[in-house]
């Protein structure tokens, strides 16, 4: 009977050992399962608990991306308040942030990451001819993602928004805001600045698929120039005033 404890002993030390230096590799496989693909970790150093790497954002196709360096680190007393809390450090992130995961949902307290116009592509490959320039400035504030749906708000900014199909640059800056309430989202998207007005909305419940409605209306002075490029992602309803709509 001692030895078969013993035995038992042994092999849970063993286990442990295993987990604690399980290989960082491990997220990339993670990360590959729960987003089909579109979120990657390349070059993997470190250990599942504490590591480095490159994020990468892919296509549908999964041929193309956006690189950005990462390390993260596990803060081992989450796990007394029966969740894992993780810091992230991302290349174009304005500080570290945590991302924390339980059983139901995952949470981001708040994150300021900045991305390149370029990443639009990746959440509607329609945009990708257009070849879009630009800054997107993304913010979450207690945002959390789970079976129940989800709860808080995120804020995009597309700043000297462009196109190298334009000959007007930039054509403005716009923001699009996203509020959950559970299983039901709304998004609303407004202008900063530019002369080009886009105003838009939108909804989609738990498990369903998107729905959003744009406008854009162009001052005379820029349609004989914004024309062509608008025509190419939206219809055009009457002199300088077009629709766009996403389903």
């Amino acid at each position: 009977m001692k030895g078969r404890s013993l035995l038992a002993i042994g092999v849970g030390i063993y286990a442990a050992v295993l987990i604690v230096q399980a290989p960082a590799t491990l997220v990339d496989a993670g990360l590959r399962q729960a987003s089909n693909g579109r979120l990657r970790l390349a070059q993997a150093q470190g250990t599942i608990w504490a590591g480095a790497g490159l994020i990468e954002i892919r296509d549908v196709a999964g041929r193309s991306a956006i690189a950005m360096n990462v390390d993260w680190r596990v803060l081992p007393d989450s796990f007394w308040r029966g969740r894992l809390v993780c810091e992230i450090e991302l290349e174009r992130a304005a500080r570290r942030f945590p991302i924390a995961v339980s059983l139901s949902k995952i949470e981001i307290a708040d994150a300021q990451i900045d991305l390149p116009a370029a990443a639009l592509v990746f959440v509607e490959p329609r945009l990708k001819p257009l070849r879009l320039s630009g800054d997107l400035l993304l913010r979450t504030s207690n945002l959390s993602i789970g079976q129940d749906g989800m709860v808080g708000n995120i804020r995009v900014q597309w700043l000297d928004a462009g196109s190298a199909l334009s000959p007007v640059s930039p054509i403005g800056s716009y923001e699009l805001g996203i509020d959950g309430h559970g299983k039901s989202v709304h998004a609303t998207l407004s202008t900063l600045q530019g002369p080009v007005q886009l105003d838009g909305s939108g909804s989609w419940t738990n498990g369903g698929n998107p729905e959003f409605h744009a406008t854009a209306q162009v001052p005379p002075q820029y349609r004989q120039q914004l024309t062509p490029l608008l025509g190419l992602i939206s219809v055009q309803r009457d002199e300088g005033n077009f629709e766009l709509q996403l389903k």
